[in-house]
C-alpha cells in the first residue's frame, strides 16, 4: 500500500483510507461479522488510516472501529491512525465549543482509545463562529484528547476565518468524476496552504461501481433511496457514462470502481481516498487502485467520456439532496 504525508500534519498514511459511514445504520442493514472483518482485512493489507464520525449512528459505526482495531489498538496504538468528526448531534449541525468538547468524550469512549489522532468538524455551522470552533479545538488539542485538527465540507473563506485562530491542518471534502466543484478553489487553496486533503465519496456513493442502474432499489433506511442523484434523468445519464467507463477501464485491466478511485488519487491536492466496504473482497478491490497509475492521456479521456455527466450532491445532515 502506498502512503503519504498527510498535509503539514507530519501523518503518513496509506492513500486509502478505510471509511465507516456505511456502518452507521445510514445505509440500510448490514453483516456486523462481515464489517469487522473488513475492516481487519483493511489493515492486514496496508490501510493503516480509518476514518470514521459520531454522527455515523451516533456512536454506532464508532464502537463497530473500535471493536475491529482492538487487537491492532491494545499491540501498538500507533500502528494505526484513526479519524473521526463532530459537530453534528441529533438534533442537526452544533459546533459550539460545548457539544465539540461533549462530541470529543463520546468519541473517546465509543473508540476505545485516549487521544484521537485527527478530529475534524464535520460540517460547518453557521449558527456559530467558526473562530469558536477553532478555539475549542485548539484546547483541546491542547489538552492531548486530540492530536491534530481538521474540516470537513468547508469553504474557502471558512477556512480562512478558521486558520485566523489556529491553523487548519486537514481537510475532507466530497470529490468524484460527479462532483468537481472543488476543482475550482478549496484544492487550489490546499495545496497553497498545505492543507492536506482526504476526499470522501470518491465512488459517488456507489454510482461509480458500475452495480447501480436505472432500476435498482434501495434497502429501507438507506439515504441514497430520498437522493435526486439516484433518480430520473441524472441517474439515467451518469449510468451511462459509468458504463462507457467500465468499458475504458476494462480495456486497462481494472474495474471501474478502481478506475474512479485512482482518478481521485491522480489530483493534484488529493492526498487520501477514503473508501468505504462492508466486504472483505470489496476492500481487497479499492484498496489496489492505489497502484493504479493513469497516464495524462488517460486523464484526458475520461474528462471526454465525463463530459455530459451530470454533476450531484450528496447527504447532509438535513436530509438527501
Amino acid at each position: 500500500m502506498k502512503t503519504t504525508e498527510l498535509g503539514r500534519t507530519g501523518l503518513r498514511v496509506s492513500r486509502i483510507a478505510y471509511g465507516t459511514w456505511q456502518l452507521g445504520g445510514d445505509w440500510g442493514a448490514f453483516d456486523e461479522d462481515a464489517a469487522i472483518a473488513a475492516i481487519r482485512r483493511a489493515r492486514e493489507g496496508g490501510i493503516d488510516f480509518f476514518d470514521t464520525a459520531q454522527a455515523y449512528g451516533f456512536g454506532a459505526s464508532e464502537r463497530l472501529l473500535g471493536k475491529a482495531l482492538r487487537p491492532e489498538l491494545t499491540r501498538d496504538r500507533d500502528s494505526v491512525v484513526i479519524a473521526t468528526k463532530g459537530g453534528v448531534t441529533p438534533g442537526g449541525r452544533d459546533a459550539s465549543p460545548a457539544a465539540l468538547r461533549a462530541g470529543v468524550e463520546s468519541s473517546l469512549r465509543a473508540l476505545g482509545v485516549e487521544t484521537i489522532d485527527l478530529y475534524q468538524v464535520h460540517w460547518p455551522d453557521p449558527a456559530v463562529p467558526v473562530a469558536e470552533t477553532a478555539g475549542a479545538l485548539q484546547e483541546l488539542a491542547d489538552s492531548g484528547k486530540i492530536r491534530h485538527v481538521g474540516v470537513s465540507n468547508y469553504g474557502v473563506e471558512q477556512m480562512e476565518e478558521f486558520a485566523a485562530v489556529r491553523p487548519v491542518e486537514t481537510l475532507q471534502p466530497p470529490y468524484h468524476l460527479f462532483r468537481r466543484a472543488v476543482e475550482e478553489r478549496v484544492l487550489p487553496y490546499a495545496v497553497e496552504h498545505g492543507v492536506g486533503v482526504l476526499a470522501y465519496s470518491p465512488l459517488a456513493s456507489g454510482l461509480l461501481t458500475g452495480r447501480i442502474d436505472e432500476s435498482t432499489t434501495f434497502a429501507d433506511g438507506d439515504w441514497r433511496g430520498g437522493a435526486t442523484a439516484f433518480t430520473g434523468d441524472a441517474l439515467k445519464r451518469n449510468v451511462a457514462v459509468v458504463r462507457e467507463l467500465a468499458a475504458f477501464a476494462e480495456e486497462r485491466g481494472m474495474t471501474v470502481s478502481q478506475l474512479a478511485i485512482a482518478w481521485v488519487l491522480a489530483r493534484r491536492g488529493v492526498d487520501v481516498a477514503i473508501v468505504g466496504a462492508r466486504s472483505s473482497a470489496n476492500i481487497e478491490a479499492s484498496a489496489a487502485a492505489a497502484d493504479v497509475e493513469l497516464s495524462a492521456a488517460d486523464l484526458a479521456a475520461i474528462d471526454e467520456i465525463t463530459a455530459d455527466a451530470v454533476q450531484i450532491e450528496g447527504s447532509t445532515p438535513e436530509g438527501a439532496v
